[in-house]
């Protein structure tokens, strides 16, 4: 995920106070939003939303209790926040030493915070559409792989690529915070597929459930 600019080296003015807790995120981050727009919207600034979450420093003690992950998947989305209905705020947590299927983001923008750990993510190229209407194979090509820590923030769209998240550390959980679009398409390559199930299983109104193990 490119990191957004707005023509100096970051975007993040200085000056800008914090935001404190957690809960602060992410009131400002619906209001970034407003009543009607979603983050496929024109009048929506992802680097807005970018500077948004780079003002806030991860405290475990502000969203522990909502990181709940289950052993037995890859990954685990938490729902914090629906904002206006047209996107979705979430709580990741990463199984250590799993990935994510290869996936787009529907025409939309996705800003992602690492909470907790390292995440890596892989950029893909779009397979060649003209090579799979006529059969042939087409599997999407790695075009970056990027390491995240702590605190980082990053943003992807459809317009860079596809992309994979991996948790690389084989022994600790990774958590991370995603606002994003409410629906995210894998990629229909074969080689995309491996990991469907896994991610497509995850839907919302289990997310509401709260199932799965405290991370303490």
């Amino acid at each position: 995920m490119p990191y957004l600019t707005s023509g100096s080296d970051s975007p993040s003015d200085p000056g800008e106070p914090s935001s404190n807790t957690f809960e602060e995120l992410v009131q400002d981050l619906s209001i970034a939003l407003g009543p009607t727009s979603g983050l496929d919207s024109d009048d929506v600034d992802p680097l807005n939303i970018q500077r948004l979450m780079e003002r806030y420093t991860s405290n475990q003690d502000d969203w522990l209790r909502f990181a709940l992950g289950d052993s037995t998947r890859s990954y685990t989305r938490n729902l914090i926040d629906e904002g206006n209905g047209k996107s979705n705020l979430l709580i990741l947590v990463w199984n250590p030493g799993r990935s994510s299927a290869i996936h787009d983001h529907a025409n939309a923008h996705c800003v992602m915070k690492v909470l907790k750990g390292t995440l890596q993510e892989t950029l893909y190229t779009w397979p060649d559409q003209e090579r799979i209407e006529h059969g042939q194979v087409s599997p999407p090509q790695v075009k970056k792989v990027t390491t995240y820590g702590e605190n980082q923030v990053t943003y992807m769209s459809d317009k860079l690529g596809l992309h994979k998240i991996h948790n690389p550390d084989p022994n600790n959980v990774a958590i991370s915070l995603h606002r994003m679009y409410s629906v995210v398409t894998i990629c229909p390559h074969p080689v995309c597929l491996t990991a469907a199930r896994l991610f497509t299983s995850l839907h919302t109104a289990e997310c509401r459930k709260l199932r799965g193990l405290h991370l303490r």
